[in-house]
């Protein structure tokens, strides 16, 4: 399973998951990191953009914090 490095930055204008040049993604948030509102909307994020449920999708270390390292399915 996939390991991303994803840098989180909540209360964005848009939504958005996009690939770094030194191979990290940034995930622009709409929700504010309030009750875990932004981990749920990354986790929908990612799995939209990988084709895969969002079940299937984990946030591995980095639940509290902007840099976290998502699990996705192969």
């Amino acid at each position: 399973m996939p390991i991303l490095h994803v840098k989180a930055k909540p209360n964005a204008r848009v939504s958005a998951l996009t690939r770094q040049e030194d191979g990290t993604w940034l995930a622009q948030l709409k929700s504010p990191p309030v009750d875990g509102k932004a981990n749920a909307e990354l986790i929908a994020l990612v799995a939209e953009a990988f084709g895969c449920t969002k079940s299937s999708i984990s946030i591995k270390t980095g639940a509290g914090s902007k840099l976290k390292r998502v699990v996705v399915p192969d």
